[in-house]
Protein backbone atom coordinates (compact mmCIF):
# COMPACT_ATOMS: atom_id res chain seq x y z
CA UNK A 1 0.00 0.00 0.00
CA UNK A 2 0.99 3.49 -0.86
CA UNK A 3 0.30 6.80 0.68
CA UNK A 4 -1.27 7.76 -2.29
CA UNK A 5 -4.18 4.91 -1.44
CA UNK A 6 -4.17 5.43 2.60
CA UNK A 7 -5.32 9.14 1.84
CA UNK A 8 -8.25 8.05 -0.53
CA UNK A 9 -9.56 5.54 2.09
CA UNK A 10 -8.69 8.54 4.58
CA UNK A 11 -11.11 10.50 2.56
CA UNK A 12 -13.93 7.82 1.61
CA UNK A 13 -14.44 7.30 5.23
CA UNK A 14 -14.54 10.56 6.20
CA UNK A 15 -17.03 11.71 3.43
CA UNK A 16 -18.68 8.42 3.14
CA UNK A 17 -18.75 9.09 -0.58
CA UNK A 18 -16.63 7.27 -3.59
CA UNK A 19 -17.70 10.95 -5.38
CA UNK A 20 -17.19 13.52 -2.92
CA UNK A 21 -13.76 12.22 -1.83
CA UNK A 22 -12.82 11.78 -5.98
CA UNK A 23 -13.84 15.93 -6.19
CA UNK A 24 -11.68 16.89 -2.74
CA UNK A 25 -9.45 14.84 -4.54
CA UNK A 26 -9.28 16.19 -7.68
CA UNK A 27 -9.50 12.66 -9.23
CA UNK A 28 -12.47 10.74 -11.21
CA UNK A 29 -14.39 8.35 -9.25
CA UNK A 30 -13.31 5.80 -10.81
CA UNK A 31 -9.74 6.06 -10.13
CA UNK A 32 -10.48 6.55 -6.28
CA UNK A 33 -12.50 3.06 -6.89
CA UNK A 34 -9.40 1.71 -8.44
CA UNK A 35 -7.28 2.59 -5.43
CA UNK A 36 -9.57 1.06 -3.03
CA UNK A 37 -9.82 -2.04 -5.13
CA UNK A 38 -5.91 -2.51 -5.21
CA UNK A 39 -5.98 -1.71 -1.29
CA UNK A 40 -8.52 -4.38 -0.64
CA UNK A 41 -6.87 -7.06 -2.91
CA UNK A 42 -3.65 -6.31 -1.42
CA UNK A 43 -5.30 -6.80 2.16
CA UNK A 44 -7.59 -9.52 1.02
CA UNK A 45 -10.57 -8.11 2.33
CA UNK A 46 -13.47 -5.50 1.71
CA UNK A 47 -12.90 -2.16 3.20
CA UNK A 48 -16.49 -0.80 2.28
CA UNK A 49 -19.86 -1.95 2.03
CA UNK A 50 -22.39 0.33 -0.03
CA UNK A 51 -26.02 1.08 2.05
CA UNK A 52 -28.31 2.70 -0.64
CA UNK A 53 -26.48 6.13 -1.05
CA UNK A 54 -24.31 5.88 1.27
CA UNK A 55 -20.41 4.37 1.87
CA UNK A 56 -20.10 2.76 5.34
CA UNK A 57 -16.37 1.05 6.25
CA UNK A 58 -16.11 -2.25 7.02
CA UNK A 59 -14.31 -3.07 10.52
CA UNK A 60 -11.36 -3.65 8.31
CA UNK A 61 -11.63 -0.34 7.02
CA UNK A 62 -12.26 1.40 10.13
CA UNK A 63 -9.15 -0.19 11.66
CA UNK A 64 -6.86 0.36 8.14
CA UNK A 65 -8.34 4.30 8.86
CA UNK A 66 -6.74 4.56 12.53
CA UNK A 67 -3.37 3.87 10.77
CA UNK A 68 -4.05 5.87 8.03
CA UNK A 69 -5.12 9.00 9.55
CA UNK A 70 -2.12 8.79 12.04
CA UNK A 71 0.39 8.25 8.75
CA UNK A 72 -1.23 11.06 6.72
CA UNK A 73 -1.18 13.41 10.27
CA UNK A 74 2.42 12.59 10.55
CA UNK A 75 3.49 13.30 6.82
CA UNK A 76 1.80 16.62 7.41
CA UNK A 77 3.71 17.50 11.00
CA UNK A 78 6.93 16.46 9.25
CA UNK A 79 6.74 18.85 6.25
CA UNK A 80 5.49 21.65 8.83
CA UNK A 81 8.53 20.89 10.99
CA UNK A 82 10.72 21.49 7.89
CA UNK A 83 9.44 24.80 6.88
CA UNK A 84 9.58 25.65 10.30
CA UNK A 85 13.05 25.01 10.74
CA UNK A 86 13.87 26.61 7.43
CA UNK A 87 12.00 30.04 8.84
CA UNK A 88 8.59 29.50 7.52
CA UNK A 89 5.57 28.86 9.11
CA UNK A 90 2.60 27.17 6.50
CA UNK A 91 0.52 24.77 5.86
CA UNK A 92 -3.46 24.36 6.76
CA UNK A 93 -4.23 23.85 10.36
CA UNK A 94 -7.83 22.03 10.55
CA UNK A 95 -9.50 23.84 13.46
CA UNK A 96 -12.68 22.39 15.17
CA UNK A 97 -15.65 25.00 17.05
CA UNK A 98 -18.61 24.97 18.96
CA UNK A 99 -21.41 27.38 17.70
CA UNK A 100 -20.64 30.58 19.76
CA UNK A 101 -16.70 30.34 19.69
CA UNK A 102 -16.67 29.41 15.91
CA UNK A 103 -19.30 32.02 14.94
CA UNK A 104 -18.31 34.63 17.32
CA UNK A 105 -15.04 34.65 18.95
CA UNK A 106 -12.19 32.88 16.63
CA UNK A 107 -13.05 34.26 13.36
CA UNK A 108 -11.47 38.25 14.51
CA UNK A 109 -8.68 35.78 16.33
CA UNK A 110 -7.76 33.72 13.18
CA UNK A 111 -7.47 37.35 11.25
CA UNK A 112 -5.16 38.55 14.10
CA UNK A 113 -3.04 34.77 14.00
CA UNK A 114 -2.91 35.49 9.95
CA UNK A 115 -1.30 38.96 10.34
CA UNK A 116 1.60 37.30 12.10
CA UNK A 117 1.33 33.56 10.17
CA UNK A 118 0.20 34.97 6.57
CA UNK A 119 1.21 31.76 4.90
CA UNK A 120 -1.25 29.68 7.21
CA UNK A 121 -4.98 28.37 6.10
CA UNK A 122 -7.40 28.07 8.86
CA UNK A 123 -9.92 25.10 7.94
CA UNK A 124 -13.09 25.99 10.70
CA UNK A 125 -15.27 23.57 11.41
CA UNK A 126 -18.25 24.36 13.26
CA UNK A 127 -20.31 21.32 15.02
CA UNK A 128 -21.80 21.36 18.56
CA UNK A 129 -19.21 20.63 21.42
CA UNK A 130 -19.62 16.82 21.62
CA UNK A 131 -19.25 16.68 17.96
CA UNK A 132 -16.15 18.96 18.11
CA UNK A 133 -14.68 17.08 20.86
CA UNK A 134 -15.05 14.18 18.92
CA UNK A 135 -13.40 15.17 16.18
CA UNK A 136 -10.48 16.43 17.92
CA UNK A 137 -10.15 12.47 19.42
CA UNK A 138 -10.80 11.03 15.79
CA UNK A 139 -7.77 13.19 14.09
CA UNK A 140 -10.30 14.96 11.88
CA UNK A 141 -9.00 18.32 13.29
CA UNK A 142 -6.05 18.68 15.56
CA UNK A 143 -7.40 21.59 17.65
CA UNK A 144 -11.04 22.52 19.07
CA UNK A 145 -12.27 25.20 20.36
CA UNK A 146 -15.88 24.50 22.71
CA UNK A 147 -18.04 25.79 24.96
CA UNK A 148 -18.42 22.01 27.28
CA UNK A 149 -15.29 20.27 28.87
CA UNK A 150 -15.52 17.03 27.56
CA UNK A 151 -15.02 13.92 30.10
CA UNK A 152 -12.52 12.09 27.96
CA UNK A 153 -9.21 10.92 29.05
CA UNK A 154 -7.37 11.47 26.04
CA UNK A 155 -8.68 15.24 25.46
CA UNK A 156 -6.34 17.53 27.21
CA UNK A 157 -8.04 20.61 27.89
CA UNK A 158 -7.07 24.70 28.53
CA UNK A 159 -9.59 26.71 29.99
CA UNK A 160 -10.43 29.76 27.50
CA UNK A 161 -12.27 32.57 28.43
CA UNK A 162 -15.56 33.37 29.86
CA UNK A 163 -19.07 33.17 28.70
CA UNK A 164 -22.59 34.63 29.89
CA UNK A 165 -25.83 33.48 28.83
CA UNK A 166 -28.49 35.64 28.97
CA UNK A 167 -32.02 35.88 28.24
CA UNK A 168 -33.37 36.90 24.50
CA UNK A 169 -36.86 37.89 24.14
CA UNK A 170 -38.64 39.34 20.58
CA UNK A 171 -39.16 42.96 19.98
CA UNK A 172 -42.25 43.77 21.37
CA UNK A 173 -42.37 41.54 24.64
CA UNK A 174 -43.23 42.80 27.83
CA UNK A 175 -39.92 42.38 29.30
CA UNK A 176 -38.04 45.06 26.50
CA UNK A 177 -36.62 47.37 28.94
CA UNK A 178 -36.38 45.38 32.02
CA UNK A 179 -32.78 44.99 33.42
CA UNK A 180 -34.04 41.97 35.37
CA UNK A 181 -36.48 38.42 36.04
CA UNK A 182 -37.11 36.10 38.43
CA UNK A 183 -36.67 32.22 37.56
CA UNK A 184 -40.63 32.46 38.62
CA UNK A 185 -41.30 34.49 35.64
CA UNK A 186 -39.01 32.61 33.07
CA UNK A 187 -40.71 29.26 33.96
CA UNK A 188 -44.31 29.57 32.17
CA UNK A 189 -42.80 31.60 29.39
CA UNK A 190 -42.25 29.38 26.13
CA UNK A 191 -38.63 28.61 25.81
CA UNK A 192 -36.59 27.26 22.64
CA UNK A 193 -33.30 25.73 23.61
CA UNK A 194 -29.89 24.34 21.86
CA UNK A 195 -29.75 20.60 21.09
CA UNK A 196 -29.00 17.82 23.29
CA UNK A 197 -24.84 18.23 23.07
CA UNK A 198 -24.44 21.90 22.64
CA UNK A 199 -22.12 23.42 25.19
CA UNK A 200 -25.51 26.64 25.94
CA UNK A 201 -27.80 23.92 26.65
CA UNK A 202 -25.14 21.76 28.97
CA UNK A 203 -24.52 24.82 31.35
CA UNK A 204 -27.97 25.93 30.70
CA UNK A 205 -29.20 22.59 32.50
CA UNK A 206 -26.41 22.59 35.16
CA UNK A 207 -27.36 26.46 36.10
CA UNK A 208 -30.95 24.87 36.38
CA UNK A 209 -30.20 21.71 38.78
CA UNK A 210 -28.04 23.46 41.08
CA UNK A 211 -31.20 25.51 42.01
CA UNK A 212 -33.03 23.04 42.23
CA UNK A 213 -35.25 23.45 38.92
CA UNK A 214 -34.01 21.05 36.04
CA UNK A 215 -34.77 22.04 33.01
CA UNK A 216 -37.76 19.70 33.29
CA UNK A 217 -39.24 22.43 35.55
CA UNK A 218 -39.33 24.82 32.37
CA UNK A 219 -41.82 25.33 29.33
CA UNK A 220 -39.70 24.13 26.61
CA UNK A 221 -41.33 24.37 23.17
CA UNK A 222 -38.15 23.45 20.96
CA UNK A 223 -35.29 22.21 20.66
CA UNK A 224 -33.02 23.95 17.63
CA UNK A 225 -29.61 23.17 16.20
CA UNK A 226 -27.73 26.40 15.88
CA UNK A 227 -27.61 29.61 17.67
CA UNK A 228 -28.90 31.73 14.26
CA UNK A 229 -31.66 29.15 14.47
CA UNK A 230 -32.56 29.74 17.98
CA UNK A 231 -32.07 33.92 17.17
CA UNK A 232 -34.35 33.54 14.50
CA UNK A 233 -37.22 31.68 16.23
CA UNK A 234 -37.14 34.39 19.23
CA UNK A 235 -37.53 37.42 16.31
CA UNK A 236 -40.26 35.62 14.75
CA UNK A 237 -42.16 35.30 18.11
CA UNK A 238 -42.15 31.87 18.89
CA UNK A 239 -40.66 31.40 22.16
CA UNK A 240 -38.01 33.37 24.35
CA UNK A 241 -34.25 31.88 24.60
CA UNK A 242 -31.46 31.61 26.85
CA UNK A 243 -28.30 31.80 24.98
CA UNK A 244 -24.58 33.26 24.72
CA UNK A 245 -24.85 37.20 25.53
CA UNK A 246 -21.57 37.13 22.79
CA UNK A 247 -23.94 35.92 20.11
CA UNK A 248 -26.90 38.81 20.46
CA UNK A 249 -24.81 41.99 21.92
CA UNK A 250 -25.91 43.39 17.96
CA UNK A 251 -29.17 42.60 18.17
CA UNK A 252 -29.41 43.65 21.17
CA UNK A 253 -27.85 46.73 20.89
CA UNK A 254 -30.17 47.63 18.01
CA UNK A 255 -33.58 46.68 19.45
CA UNK A 256 -33.92 43.68 17.47
CA UNK A 257 -34.15 41.65 20.38
CA UNK A 258 -34.37 42.23 24.28
CA UNK A 259 -31.54 40.92 26.41
CA UNK A 260 -32.62 40.64 30.55
CA UNK A 261 -30.63 39.25 33.31
CA UNK A 262 -32.64 36.45 35.74
CA UNK A 263 -31.85 37.20 39.21
CA UNK A 264 -31.83 34.33 40.87
CA UNK A 265 -30.07 32.50 38.16
CA UNK A 266 -26.71 32.92 36.50
CA UNK A 267 -25.90 30.82 33.93
CA UNK A 268 -22.03 31.16 33.01
CA UNK A 269 -19.14 28.68 32.00
CA UNK A 270 -15.74 28.90 30.12
CA UNK A 271 -14.65 28.15 26.48
CA UNK A 272 -12.19 25.15 26.71
CA UNK A 273 -9.40 24.74 23.89
CA UNK A 274 -9.06 20.81 23.18
CA UNK A 275 -5.96 19.17 21.59
CA UNK A 276 -5.71 14.96 21.60
CA UNK A 277 -3.76 13.72 25.04
CA UNK A 278 -1.39 11.50 22.95
CA UNK A 279 -1.17 12.41 19.53
CA UNK A 280 1.99 15.37 18.90
CA UNK A 281 0.45 18.73 17.63
CA UNK A 282 1.96 19.57 14.45
CA UNK A 283 4.31 22.98 14.65
CA UNK A 284 0.93 24.82 12.83
CA UNK A 285 -1.48 23.93 15.71
CA UNK A 286 1.57 24.92 18.59
CA UNK A 287 2.00 28.34 17.47
CA UNK A 288 -2.28 28.47 16.82
CA UNK A 289 -2.23 27.09 20.41
CA UNK A 290 0.26 29.53 21.95
CA UNK A 291 -1.23 32.08 20.10
CA UNK A 292 -4.85 31.44 21.80
CA UNK A 293 -3.36 31.33 25.59
CA UNK A 294 -1.84 35.11 24.85
CA UNK A 295 -5.43 36.40 23.49
CA UNK A 296 -7.61 35.80 26.51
Amino acid sequence: MDIRQLEVLALVLETRSFSRAAEALRLTQSTVSEHIRLLEEEIGTRLFDRLGRETVPTRAGELLYGYARRILDLRTEARQALEQFLGRVSGVLKVGASTIPGEYVLPPLIGRYREKYPQVTIALQIGDSRGIAEAVLAGQVELGVVGAKPDHRAADTIEFMPDELVVVVPPGHPWVGRRQVTLDDLKPEPLIVREAGSGSREALETALNEVGSGLAGMRVIAELGSTSAVKQAVKAGVGISIISKRAVEEECQHGLLGCVEVKDLRVTRHFYIVTHAVRSRSPICQTFLDFLRTAQ
